[in-house]
């Protein structure tokens, strides 16, 4: 199928498209990497009567690293996944990048549109989670910061206004005695999660000090998981106390089925799966 009729505009920075979004209000989609919406609208699931490419602003693209890790909204999964500057500072999101779809995939799909689209299969989601990240987003009003805990609302929902675009994704540099990993179990033809788990770690002194965990693929949207966090904060960090914090993951989330896997199965791999991740983020915090 072909989509529907829809005018085109390509702004050259934020301020105009979110000019063009407050013109043309619910009839408008943001068009980025084009891989979730381009082919929703091919389908004729979405129907947008006006696309606005931000494809081009250049305000939106490119890593840097300093005290934290930013990465512009446009920044592509080869951009991430290639960083030479990511993989030293925060390696779990090159790791990631590299595990979404495939080349064509990641030479055009961007970190802000991933994020944005909030697929509940998606990768990034669950790493973010686990980073404890900021998504800054612009609006009308101007700029905020919006807690990544905050930010995946529902299935495909998010907290950002309708008029308002992602500009930047912060996350720490991870330091000594810190460790973050991401693993998943990958759908075979589409790459996405079945089910996909991040962990981060702060040791100090032999004892976990800090633990996060973010599901993907499993529900209906990425989610932290408070209960195995806090079981595993305060322990050694020791195989016993990975499959203790593990029997926790999933617990607090619902879980779906579908005819990729089931529910029980899917519970299941949640807990395979959040003892792979946090094995090695204490690995790689020095545990």
């Amino acid at each position: 199928m072909i989509p529907s009729k829809f005018d085109y505009f390509a702004p050259a920075s934020v301020a105009e498209a979110i000019s063009l979004l407050q013109q043309h209000g619910d009839e408008a989609k943001l068009l980025a990497g084009g891989h979730s919406l381009l082919p929703a609208m091919k389908l004729r699931l979405a129907t947008p009567s006006v696309l606005i490419d931000i494809g081009k602003i250049a305000e939106l693209r490119g890593i840097s690293v300093n005290g934290n890790v930013s990465m512009g909204a446009l920044t592509t999964h080869h951009m991430v996944e290639t960083s030479a500057a990511l993989k030293s500072a925060c390696a779990i999101l090159p790791e990631c990048a590299a595990l979404i779809g495939d080349i064509q995939v990641r030479n055009l799909g961007t970190i802000g549109g991933a994020l944005a689209h909030a697929d509940p299969a998606a990768d990034y989601p669950a790493v973010v989670l686990a980073l404890d990240a900021q998504i800054h987003v612009q609006g009308p009003s101007g700029t905020r910061s919006v807690p990544v805990a905050d930010f995946f609302t529902d299935m495909l929902t998010t907290a950002l206004d309708p008029t308002e675009i992602i500009t930047k994704i912060e996350a720490p540099k991870l330091g000594a005695g810190e460790g973050a990993a991401y693993v998943k179990f990958p759908h075979p033809a589409s790459r996405y999660a079945i089910v996909g788990v991040a962990a981060y770690v702060k040791m100090d002194g032999g004892k976990v000090a800090a633990a996060r965990i973010g599901i993907t693929g499993a529900g209906p949207k990425a989610e932290c998981q408070a209960k195995a966090e806090a079981a595993f904060v305060g322990s050694d960090g020791s195989a016993a106390a990975i499959a203790i914090a593990a029997e926790e993951a999933g617990t607090e989330m619902d879980v779906f089925g579908d005819i990729h896997a089931g529910e029980d199965y899917r519970r299941a791999m949640i807990k395979v799966y959040t003892r792979r991740a946090l094995t090695q983020a204490v690995a790689r915090a020095g545990g």
